[in-house]
C-alpha cells in the first residue's frame, strides 16, 4: 500500500485511512454505482446487447461520463466476444479493474524540498477552496512540517478572515493585505517571508473565479509568473479544488483551468454528500491529472490523501 506522502528521513508517513469509514462516507455514490451494478447483474447469465445497454445507462447516470463509459463498455464487449467473461461476477470484477485503471496512480505530493514548497490553490467560489486550505495545512502540520498561508483572495474580506481563523486555530502564520490588494504581491510577500523563516510549505489561496472570467484567470497567470521569477519551480503544485457534487460541470471547470494555468493536481470535496462520486473517474480519464485529496466530511481530518484502490474498494466492496 502506498503511503499518503513520500517519506523523508525526519517524518514517518501518516497512517492509512479506515476503509470502513471511507465506505460509510461514500455511501451515496456506493449505493448508485456499486450497489446499482450488483442489482443489475444479479441472476444475469447472458451477456447481450440489452445488458450492455443497461450497464451503459448505469455508468452514465453515475456521472462517469459518456466518453469514459464508452471505453468501459467497449472493453466489456471485446472480452465477452473472446469468451473471457463467463458470468455476471466476472463482469463486476472487470468493471472494478477498468475503473481503477482510469485513475492516475501518481497522486502523492512529494513536498520534501530544500526550499519552501509552494502550493497554489485555485477554484470557483463555493467549491470549498479556503476550507480545503485550512485542512491541508493541518494535514501537513501532522506530518511535522511547518506551514504558512497566503491570503491571495483579496476580493473578499470574508475569505481573508476565514483563512486567518484557520491560521489562529492551528497556530499557522497567515500573510494578508487589505481587501483589493494585488494578489500577486500578497503571494510574493508571503513567499519571501516563508523563505526567510525556512517554512516547509506555503499554501496560497486565490480568488474564487469561474473559468470564463478572463481577467481573473490572467491574475492567476500573473501570480505564477511572479513566483517563477524568484524560483523557477514555483509554484510546485497548482491544485484545483472542485465540488464533487457538481458532476459533469466539474470536468468542464477542470479542463478550462488546465488550459489556462496548467494544473498539476485536483482536490475533490463534499463527496460524502453526493451520489456523483463517479465523476472522479471521468475527470482523471479526461485530463490525465492526479487526484491528490478527497473531502469526505466537515471535520478537520476529513480531507484525505487520495488512494485509487481504497476509493474503488469503498464503492464496490
Amino acid at each position: 500500500m502506498l503511503n499518503f506522502f513520500k517519506k523523508n528521513k525526519n517524518h514517518e508517513p501518516q497512517s492509512e485511512p479506515n476503509k470502513a469509514s471511507l465506505k460509510d462516507r461514500l455511501f451515496k455514490s456506493k449505493k448508485r454505482l456499486g450497489d446499482g451494478l450488483s442489482s443489475l447483474l444479479i441472476g444475469k447469465k447472458k451477456i447481450d446487447d440489452e445488458l450492455l445497454e443497461d450497464l451503459e445507462i448505469l455508468l452514465i447516470s453515475s456521472d462517469i461520463g459518456i466518453q469514459t463509459t464508452d471505453k468501459i463498455i467497449e472493453s466489456v464487449r471485446k472480452k465477452a466476444s473472446r469468451k473471457e467473461l463467463k458470468d455476471s461476477d466476472s463482469i463486476y470484477e472487470l468493471i472494478k479493474i477498468e475503473l481503477e485503471s482510469l485513475l492516475v496512480k501518481d497522486n502523492l505530493l512529494d513536498t520534501n524540498s530544500d526550499k519552501t514548497y509552494v502550493i497554489l490553490v485555485v477554484g470557483i467560489n463555493g467549491a470549498g477552496k479556503t476550507t480545503t486550505i485550512g485542512k491541508l495545512a493541518k494535514l501537513f502540520q501532522s506530518e511535522g512540517k511547518s506551514v504558512m498561508l497566503a491570503a491571495g483572495d483579496t476580493f473578499r474580506a470574508a475569505a481573508v478572515e476565514q483563512l486567518q481563523i484557520w491560521g489562529e486555530r492551528n497556530n499557522i502564520p497567515v500573510i494578508a493585505q487589505k481587501t483589493g490588494a494585488d494578489a500577486a504581491s500578497v503571494v510574493y510577500d508571503a513567499y519571501q517571508s516563508a523563505v526567510a523563516k525556512d517554512i516547509d510549505i506555503l499554501i496560497a489561496d486565490t480568488a474564487g473565479r469561474l473559468h470564463t472570467q478572463d481577467n481573473l484567470m490572467q491574475e492567476l497567470e500573473k501570480i505564477k509568473r511572479v513566483l517563477k521569477k524568484h524560483n523557477e519551480n514555483a509554484p510546485h503544485e497548482t491544485l484545483l479544488v472542485i465540488d464533487g457534487g457538481s458532476g459533469q460541470n466539474a470536468i468542464q471547470q477542470a479542463n478550462e483551468f488546465h488550459k489556462s494555468i496548467n494544473l498539476s493536481g485536483l482536490a475533490v470535496t463534499k463527496l460524502d454528500g453526493t451520489a456523483k462520486g463517479g465523476v472522479l473517474f471521468a475527470i482523471s480519464d479526461s485530463l490525465n491529472l492526479p487526484i491528490r485529496f478527497i473531502g469526505i466530511g466537515e471535520a478537520i481530518d476529513d480531507l484525505k490523501p487520495f488512494n485509487a484502490r481504497d476509493f474503488v474498494d469503498a464503492l464496490f466492496d
